[in-house]
């Protein structure tokens, strides 16, 4: 029976007979023998050496199974460990052009992704955000939270309607989802505390290197909450899953050159910085924004942008709260402050570092005629929110929440500067391939 690389690396192994299937990942063919690198479908490695007279048609990535006698070598790459091999069974020789060579540019990585995902690197980022949905998901079964599955096609927009992708229904037009939000809201009524995790769409025409035009979309939301409430659900779920990951994925993390001991340190509470003060803190460094092509000093009313988030959180360890932003800039669902005219209940977590935000969320408005106010304020059709307002009507209650993107989780966790990097099959304004 094949084992994977890594089961054979092992002593109890060592001058036994063992196979291992997979495919070429690397090879260095000389007169006598060829030393193979073979990757499992578990993304493990180990060397192994046949006589070139048995393995002289192979080509990088033809897939094979090897069968030898393992030996103990410190001399040996990964581990130490090589294959005597002395059988070799072919399943598939592969062309002699695969794209991906050790040294490509970006573009290209991006254009071949369906191969360039065996890469060492892809394989460490894929199973490092494994990893983050999984303890997610344990974080919340532990605390007693009901995943849910929201619909992705609606007929309303959640972020503005300006950044919805429209598509025919049978005979109507719907559009793909934005959030899961307004469908968690309708489930806190007779579930109490929900989350779930769908992919979000947002038709923004952003070049960042944080901004996707998929994404999966973590959320939850909870009745019977205060703004309070929900931050220490947020900072104690990014911490749970921080600290889990470093343990289960020290290896992909140390493959990644990532410093586990900075996920490791990080421990609620995190700081809670006012809108207000993160303004004025701008403003005595002189951060400037583009407004209409002229460059000007950040004011009170300006959202804060990828830039300016990277400024604000260069010198931290922990995430930060940025709490009590002017009402203008929120969703219409936002509740204001009481006693604060003018100031949304909200906070956008922001990683240290400058990795920028990592989630939004606040207290949702309650009271029917304010909220429909604000559809109304902000050019939505009324129609197409009724059944949300029916929560409204139909036994209101104070409650909040947060969505939290993974791919800019998995950014930070990671390290790595182009959120592209964090999702299988990106999808951005200029890619919709493969």
């Amino acid at each position: 029976m094949p084992l994977r690389c890594n089961e054979i690396k092992n002593s109890d192994f060592v001058g036994k007979e063992v196979r291992v299937r997979g495919w070429v990942y690397r090879l260095r063919k000389q007169k006598e023998n060829t030393f193979i690198l073979i990757r499992d479908d578990r993304g493990g490695i180990i060397q192994a050496i046949l006589p070139t007279s048995k393995s002289s048609i192979l080509t990088i990535e033809s897939s094979i199974e090897i069968i030898g006698v393992l030996q103990q070598d410190s001399r040996a790459p990964e581990g130490g460990y090589e294959i005597r091999g002395h059988d070799l069974v072919i399943f598939n020789i592969a062309q002699t052009d695969f794209p991906i060579g050790e040294y490509q540019s970006p573009e290209l990585l991006l254009d071949n992704r369906h191969l360039a995902l065996r890469t060492r690197r892809m394989v460490a980022i894929a199973k490092i955000r494994a990893s983050a949905l999984k303890f997610a998901r344990n974080w919340f079964l532990t605390q007693d939270w009901t995943e849910i599955t929201a619909p992705v096609l609606v007929k309303g927009a959640v972020e503005g309607g300006s950044t919805l992708f429209k598509v025919k229904y049978f005979d109507d037009d719907a559009y793909l989802s934005q959030s899961a939000q307004l469908y968690l809201e309708a489930m806190i009524f007779c579930l109490g505390p929900v989350w779930s995790l769908t992919p979000s769409f947002r038709a923004e025409k952003s070049r960042t290197v944080r901004h996707l035009a998929e994404f999966s979309h973590l959320e939850a939301e909870s009745p019977w909450v205060d703004l309070e409430d929900i931050l220490k659900v947020q900072e104690e779920l990014v911490t749970y899953i921080l600290h889990n990951l470093a343990n289960e994925r020290a290896e992909e993390l140390n493959l990644l050159k990532r410093d586990i001991s900075e996920l490791k340190r990080v421990q609620p509470p995190f700081e809670r910085m006012a809108y207000d003060k993160a303004i004025e803190k701008l403003r005595s460094m002189e951060f400037k924004i583009d407004k209409q092509g002229s460059k000007r000093t950040i004011e009170w009313g300006d959202d804060l942008s990828i830039d300016s988030e990277r400024v604000l959180t260069h010198q931290y360890t922990n995430p930060v709260f940025v709490i009590g932003y002017p009402l203008q800039l929120k969703p219409f669902y936002v509740k204001q402050e009481i006693g604060r005219q003018g100031i949304a209940a909200s906070a956008d977590m922001l990683a240290p570092q400058g990795f920028g935000e990592l989630t939004s969320g606040g207290i949702r408005e309650d009271v029917i005629e304010i909220i429909s106010k604000r559809i109304k304020d902000e050019g939505l059709d009324p129609s197409t929110y009724d059944w949300y307002l029916d929560l409204r009507r139909y036994g209101s209650v104070p409650h909040g929440g947060f969505g939290l993107g993974i791919e800019r989780l998995t950014r930070w966790i990671t390290g790595i500067e182009d959120i592209k990097d964090t999702v299988l099959f990106p999808r951005t304004i200029s890619r919709i391939m493969p």
